[in-house]
């Protein structure tokens, strides 16, 4: 939408995301992420932080599900999502302002660690913003992945093909090897 804010920041969590849901069934994990710059300082000749961004996020549906099952506390994350700014009243009668986050996408950084990805299967078979059965946990590969997965081919595809696509026609269940892909950086759905 335009207008909004579009904001991406790297930091560590402060806590473990928390998974609830709503009334309705949709999934909504929320976390709080520490951004602390850091600045060499070449008279002392040592690296110095700064003052720490603490910022609430909120993510909905699977990738909430995802979020809780992946991440822990002290990891380093980017997360990327819509700025928001919301202001209350404290019982004192004080006026406060809080910014928070929307997250669009959120990932581990890799810049000092390593992560495995695992494609989680969809529970529900809806499409994106399905609601799911609102299972915890529910709709996750367990370790072991489909056969039509293409995600989880490391050799050659059925038939013999190679994986990369290169050798013909995709593996079976590939949503990129569809016909009329070719050559087109459009997603087929």
């Amino acid at each position: 939408m335009a207008g909004e804010t579009v904001i991406t920041v790297v930091g560590n969590l402060v806590d473990d995301p928390e998974l609830r849901f709503t009334p309705s069934g949709a999934a909504v994990a929320n976390f709080r992420i520490a951004s602390t710059p850091r600045t060499f300082d070449k008279q002392s000749n040592e690296w110095k932080d700064g003052d720490a961004l603490f910022l609430s996020c909120s993510v909905w549906r699977q990738a909430a599900e995802n979020v809780a099952e992946s991440l822990q506390k002290g990891m380093r994350v980017v997360v990327q999502g819509r700025l928001k700014s919301r202001q209350y009243e404290t019982r004192e009668g004080e006026k406060r302002t809080v910014f928070e986050i929307d997250v669009e996408e959120v990932g581990p950084s890799l810049k000092y660690a390593t992560a495995k990805v695992t494609r989680a299967q969809r529970s529900g078979g809806g499409g994106y913003g399905s609601q799911g059965g609102g299972q915890a946990g529910g709709g996750y590969s367990g370790g072991g992945a489909p056969a039509a997965d293409p995600w989880a081919s490391s050799g050659p595809a059925e038939g013999g093909q190679a994986a990369s696509g290169q050798g013909g026609s995709a593996p079976a269940g590939d949503p990129w090897g569809a016909p009329g892909v070719g050559g087109s950086d459009e997603p087929p759905f």
